[in-house]
This record gives C-alpha cells, structure tokens and sequence, in this order.
C-alpha cells in the first residue's frame, strides 16, 4: 500500500478546495477552519451551542403547564366534594341547585365584571390621553 506523495505549499494540485468559493470550507458551521500551515485560530467547538434564550421559555411553560395541572385537579376535588343541592335566592324566585353551580356562576359574574372594569378604565385612561 504507498501513500500519495506530498505536495509543497504553492504548487498547483497541493490545496483541494483551490478553485472553489471560501464559503465551502469543510469544517462544521459554527467552527473556524485552520489557516494554511498554522494552529486554529479559534477554540474547537465540540458540541452544538445551544441557545441560552430559549432556556427561559421553556422553563415558562413548564411552571405554566404544572400550574395548570394543579389547578385542574383543585377544581376536580371542589366538584366532587361539593355536590349537596342549595337553595340559591335569587331576586324574583328561589332555585334549588348544586353548590358547586352556584359557585361557578358566582365566579363567572365575578370575572365579567373584573372585565368590564378595567374595559371601562382602558378607555378612560385613552380617552384621557389625547
């Protein structure tokens, strides 16, 4: 088995990539390639990078996806115990109905009128601001 012979530096057929853009160098992206004849001119990279920003949102919508699931099973626990009927009055008639209807409707009302609020406030800080 021989091996092929060793060019010098400069002479025509010692360099592969002669004749082809610099952008087709064969070293992997993200590392820099050595010059001719001298050390790399930048640390090896051995690994993919990993971005540092997205480490952020995923923690996010981990603590957001365990919330969610936390207040899933609060919410179950509060219909299954409470399902005793109550008599809810209302201005016209009285209604017997399940606590836990009760409550949801109570809290229902409670978020539209948190909503109509801070709609009412919005435009009037708009309407302010002109």
């Amino acid at each position: 088995m021989t091996t092929p012979e060793q060019r010098p530096a400069g002479v025509p057929g010692s360099d592969p990539t002669a004749g082809f853009p610099a952008s087709t160098s064969s070293a992997p992206a993200g590392t820099t390639a050595p010059s001719a004849g001298g050390p790399p001119s930048g640390p090896a990279q051995t690994g993919p990078a990993k971005p540092a920003r997205h480490t952020g949102r995923t923690i996010g919508r981990t603590v957001a996806l365990a919330l969610l699931i936390f207040v899933t099973v609060v919410l179950v626990l509060f219909v299954v115990f409470n399902t005793q009927n109550v008599d809810i009055s209302l201005v016209f008639t009285d209604v017997n109905a399940p606590l836990v209807l009760a409550l949801l409707i109570a809290a229902v009302l409670g978020g539209l009128v948190s909503a109509l609020l801070g709609a009412v406030l919005a435009a009037r800080g708009r309407r302010r601001s002109r």
